[in-house]
């Protein structure tokens, strides 16, 4: 009983800061019309042209999964780096973990390495004081996003929620993973489930534009010569896309990349996302694919989630979905935190982006999209993977989800701001 008054309470809480905060930029009212396939060169140069990003050919990219794959390779990056590091994350929690992370890039630091890190300020209010002070007094430039002032409500809540590293300009990191130990290990419960993807080729330089985004807003300064820039040599047969969005500056991006990529689907869309609260667009357009023939099938975390509100408020939703004839599935070992989203097996977006209002509306995100079927293959098996862990969702006799307690009901009123 107390834990359903207090979710309540902070439900409601959130109603009050609903009315506060930042609310203004660009809004998407309208559904999609028709979109070209994403196989198309029609897609391409929508895609490209509207985010403000083109696709760039000779990319490799590495999928790593879970910590025992995601932290050896940072580091390694980390220590091997000889002229710069850009680091960019919403979750620094003190730990095994942040130590880690915390003396590799003090130690490059000291070594005359040029080493910046934009850290959100409410997501590493727990990184623990020793951690910022090695880094700080050995030298990294280290500026905190959006400190927290309850005064400043309209940044207050937007948060930077991007995972970016670049190392020399030449080798870039984007991703789900926080610096936590909640992500170490191989996803044994209770670690968490998670990608993250290391990255070589020209498309690098679209991830350092991202981190020099939120650097300028944070330091007012521009970093732009070859320590940053370097020229980029062709590393594999990967086109990719690196864009961002930022929603209290007008850039609307997450939510137009998935509006535009469930219209275009034709045959497929996988989905596997953290926190699965689309708003009133993207569920309409998730409806209308599976009922022209999509095979949508979903995937997200069961009773191992951090964020209970979003769970409930998200299964208030479900019963349309399912009726719709989209397949719904619960991860069921630990946390799921992966963000992924399949289009027919060739057009894949990776990154921070949730499918939910916080990242459409209030959050800082960073994503990566590829057009490539091997590609889209190694995602969507890692999808079956974790789906064989699912349970699925089903309708009762009623045609009903079954809904648990009376907090999804009041979630539900806050579900924007989740």
């Amino acid at each position: 009983m107390f834990t359903t008054m207090r979710a309540s309470l902070l439900a409601l809480h959130l109603l009050v800061l609903a009315g506060c905060a930042f609310q203004g930029g660009k809004k998407l009212r309208e559904p999609l019309m028709a979109s070209p396939p994403t196989d198309s060169a029609e897609f391409r140069q929508a895609m490209g042209t509207l985010l403000g990003s083109s696709f760039c050919p000779g990319n490799k990219i590495v999928t790593l999964v879970n910590g025992d794959e995601i932290f050896p390779a940072m580091l390694k990056a980390i220590r091997g780096a000889r002229r710069s590091i850009n680091f960019e994350t919403y979750v620094f929690w003190d730990g095994n973990v942040a130590r880690e992370l915390a003396e590799a890039l003090a130690e490059r630091a000291e070594a005359g390495v040029k080493v910046h890190a934009v850290l959100d300020a409410q997501g590493t209010n727990k990184m623990g004081h020793q951690n910022l002070a090695r880094m700080r007094n050995a030298g990294v430039e280290v500026r905190k996003y959006h400190k927290l002032f309850w005064w400043d409500l309209q940044h207050y809540d937007n948060r930077t929620h991007r995972k970016l590293l670049i190392v020399d300009g030449k080798t870039g990191f984007i991703g789900g993973v926080g610096i936590a130990n909640e992500w170490e290990g191989n996803a044994k419960p209770p670690q968490w489930r998670d990608n993250h993807y290391e990255v070589t080729g020209p498309v690098v330089a679209q991830l350092q534009a991202i981190f020099m985004d939120n650097w300028l807003k944070a330091d007012g300064s521009v970093l732009l010569d070859s320590d940053y820039f370097p020229p980029l040599n062709p590393a594999g047969s990967y086109l990719a896309q690196a864009f961002k969005s930022s929603p209290q500056f007008g850039d609307i991006d997450v939510h137009l990349m998935y509006l535009m990529t469930i219209a275009s689907a034709q045959k497929t869309l996988v989905i596997e996302n953290a926190y699965f609260l689309p708003d009133r667009l993207t569920r309409q357009e998730l409806i209308a694919a599976a009922k022209r023939g999509v095979k949508v099938e979903i995937l997200i975390p069961g009773r191992h989630i951090d964020q209970k509100l979003v769970r409930h408020a998200s299964r208030r939703h479900w019963a349309e979905f399912l009726r719709a004839g989209i397949r719904l599935y619960e991860y069921e070992p630990s946390m799921v935190h992966v963000k992924l989203l399949v289009a027919d097996g060739f057009f894949t977006s990776v990154g921070s982006a949730n499918f939910d209002s916080r990242s459409i509306r209030l959050n800082d995100e960073a994503n990566l999209n590829v057009l490539n079927r091997s590609f889209a293959a190694r995602q969507t098996q890692l999808f079956e993977i974790d789906k064989r862990k699912a349970r699925p969702v089903t309708l009762d006799s009623e045609g009903k989800v079954t809904l648990g307690t009376p907090v999804e009901h009041v979630a539900g009123l806050a579900e924007s701001q989740l």
